[in-house]
This record gives C-alpha cells, sequence and structure tokens, in this order.
C-alpha cells in the first residue's frame, strides 16, 4: 500500500514511538502485539542505525505531579505510577538498547512527543526534514506525534507495518480512515517499502 510520493531524504529520521517494557505483554499498559513490532522495527534500525531516535514515555512517580486531566487520568492507572512499579519498565525493550548510541533517547511526558521534552531540539540539531514513525500506538502516541510534525511542516511517513496498539479496531481505523485524511502530508508504506526508497548510510554495505 505505498503511498511514498519521492525518495526519502538522507536527513530523514526514524522516530520509534516509546517502545519500552512499560508497553510489553505483562505490564499494565502492555500488548501482545508490542512484540511483534520489534522485528519490523529491527529492519529499519539496522538499514540506518544512526537515523534513530527512539522516545519513551515517563509516568510521574505519583498522581499529584500530573497537571491537570492527567491527574485523573493516573487516578484509573496509580500501578504505573514510578512510585508503584519497578523503574526498568521505562526502558527500551532489550532488543533496542544496542543501537543507543548512535541513536538517541527522547524522554516525554504525554502523547506527542512534541508536548515536552527535548525531542523537537534533537530534531533540529540533526537538520531532520523527514520522520518516518514506528512503534507504539499507533492511534495515540503515534498520532499525536505525527500530527503534531505534520503542523511543523515535517514530511511524515507511517511504517504501517511497525506500528500497533493493544485495540486492534482502533489500530486498523486510524491506518484505514485517520491517516488517509492527510494524504498531502502523511504518507503509508511498508518496511520494506521504505527501506527501497531510503539509501543506507554511507559505508554501509
Amino acid at each position: 500500500m505505498s503511498e511514498l510520493t519521492r525518495p526519502l531524504s538522507p536527513s530523514a529520521v526514524h522516530v520509534v514511538i516509546d517502545m519500552q517494557r512499560l508497553f510489553l505483554e505483562g505490564a499494565a499498559w502492555g500488548s501482545r502485539n508490542t512484540q511483534t513490532l520489534v522485528a519490523p522495527i529491527l529492519r529499519l534500525l539496522r538499514h540506518r542505525p544512526s537515523a534513530a531516535v527512539f522516545t519513551r514515555f515517563i509516568t510521574p512517580r505519583r498522581k499529584e505531579d500530573a497537571p491537570g486531566s492527567w491527574s485523573y487520568f493516573y487516578d484509573h492507572w496509580p500501578s504505573v505510577l514510578q512510585d508503584n512499579m519497578d523503574p526498568a519498565l521505562l526502558d527500551l525493550v532489550p532488543e533496542f538498547l544496542g543501537f543507543v548510541p548512535p541513536g538517541e533517547v527522547a524522554d516525554k511526558f504525554t502523547y506527542s512527543a512534541f508536548a515536552d521534552g527535548d525531542f523537537p531540539g534533537r530534531l533540529r540539531r540533526r537538520g531532520a526534514d523527514t520522520l518516518i514513525f514506528s512503534g507504539v500506538e499507533t492511534d495515540v502516541c503515534v498520532l499525536l506525534t505525527a500530527l503534531d510534525a505534520v503542523d511543523r511542516g515535517y514530511r511524515v511517513v507511517i511504517a504501517t507495518d511497525a506500528v500497533g496498539s493493544t485495540v486492534d479496531k482502533a489500530h486498523e481505523a486510524t491506518l484505514d480512515h485517520v491517516y488517509p485524511r492527510f494524504d498531502k502530508q502523511i504518507e503509508l508504506a511498508s518496511v520494506a517499502e521504505i527501506m527501497a526508497a531510503w539509501s543506507p548510510a554511507e559505508g554501509k554495505a
């Protein structure tokens, strides 16, 4: 279902959204679908390892530390507050740890990576013009960050077989109906199609 309109820029950044132990099956926010994304994301990481920026969703220590309606949100999810869980759950999934460096980690505290933290600055320092998204969740953090990227003028590509959600129907609806609403600014493509359109890093065989 490739909708890539042209080759991908050497300045493209692969944004891996929230691939953390917190979202693996067995954790409060976990899903069996998260583990299935590891292999396709690894293909993109190996293609251009230095192009990766990993985001991590960082929960507050206590719900009182969360602003506004986020405090109500954490009333429903007290087990993910840092005071109530193993902090190692905030780490990237083990398969990705070896990619930092050359990749970078940008922590965030809300759905969109642009809303807080140093993610925008990391993109500026890299001279990024294109963002390729993988990770979780298709219909929440990936979606909100992708839409913020559109507003900032980035070319946005969603790796359709490297994003997932705890809610299959929401994942499918977002890929089938929401992202296509932005068809002049958001492109949908498989990992194989992205790799074919994105030259590997210089010096890589």
